[in-house]
C-alpha cells in the first residue's frame, strides 16, 4: 500500500500504521527508539497517535532499510541529510522574487495613500 491509499483522517493507531505500511507494531516501536525523528503523539493512556506525516516517515524508513539496504545508522544519516536539504529550500522564497517585490511595492503605495487620507 502507498501513502495515497491511506484514509484522510487526523490520527492513526499503531495497528492501523502497521496495516498500511506492512511493518509490524514491535518494529515500529523499535524504530521509534532508533529514529528520534519518529515520535508519534501519545494519549493520556499511552496509546500512540500517528499522523499522516509520521506514516510518510515510516514509508521512507522502510524504503531506506528494505529497498536501499541501508543500515540503521546509514538510514539515520540519509534522513538527516535530507532534512538539511529541506531546511535550505526556503532560500527559494527570498525577498528577490518578483511576486514578493510587487506585494511590498503595493504595501508602500497603500501606506502612502492612508497617510494622505488621514
Amino acid at each position: 500500500m502507498d501513502i495515497t491509499a491511506i484514509p484522510d483522517k487526523k490520527y492513526f493507531t499503531i495497528g492501523e500504521v502497521a496495516g498500511y505500511t506492512g511493518i509490524k507494531p514491535y518494529v515500529l516501536r523499535y524504530w521509534e527508539s532508533e529514529f528520534k525523528i519518529l515520535r508519534p503523539l501519545r494519549r493520556e493512556s499511552g496509546q500512540r497517535r500517528y499522523t499522516r506525516k509520521d506514516i510518510e516517515l515510516v514509508f521512507k524508513i522502510k524504503f531506506l532499510l528494505y529497498e536501499q539496504k541501508f543500515s540503521i545508522a546509514g538510514a539515520k544519516r540519509k534522513l538527516k541529510e535530507n532534512n538539511r536539504k529541506v531546511e535550505k529550500q526556503p532560500e527559494l522564497f527570498k525577498e528577490d522574487s518578483a511576486a514578493i517585490s510587487l506585494i511590498n511595492e503595493i504595501k508602500k503605495e497603500i501606506t502612502v495613500l492612508l497617510k494622505i487620507l488621514d
